[in-house]
């Protein structure tokens, strides 16, 4: 009985012990400030550039809470707020350049997807902007 005991003592402390450890970095919910995030998709579907080299893109900067990117055609920024343990983000609206491109559209929606989300997830390398419990707006891969 008491090596019973023992063993069932031993059994719980480990458990104890491994679910307090972190994950690893690459299944945690991550840290996504401070990467540049390319998009691949927007409302699932992938996207279709007229000028492949010029991806829709942005980047945290936790120091000053702003965002900063480019949507193909024009610069994007604006300040943001995040809350990374419960996966919440808000972009806010804020300035960009007027240039017209042949990707217009593709920037609009992206735009639209950044201002329209309100909390993502991370698989991997792959951050997804999602609203509510919906289908992600939008999703973006490591750059």
């Amino acid at each position: 009985m008491k090596n019973l005991f023992t063993y069932l003592s031993s059994v719980l402390f480990v458990l104890f012990l491994t679910s307090c450890m972190s994950k690893p970095a690459s299944q945690n919910s991550g840290d996504i400030t401070g990467k540049t995030w390319k998009l691949t998709e927007i409302n699932g579907q992938p996207i279709k550039l007229k000028n492949p080299n010029a991806i829709p893109n942005f980047k945290l900067n936790m120091a000053d809470m702003r965002y900063t990117g480019n949507g193909g055609c024009n610069g994007v920024g604006g300040t943001f707020e995040i809350k990374q343990d419960v996966m919440r983000i808000k972009f806010n609206q804020g300035m960009s350049t007027m240039i017209a491109c042949d990707d217009l559209e593709t920037e609009k929606a992206f735009v639209n997807a950044l201002l329209s989300a309100d909390n993502y997830s991370v698989n991997g390398n792959t951050l997804m902007l999602n609203k509510a419990r919906m289908a992600p707006l939008a999703k973006f891969v490591l750059q």
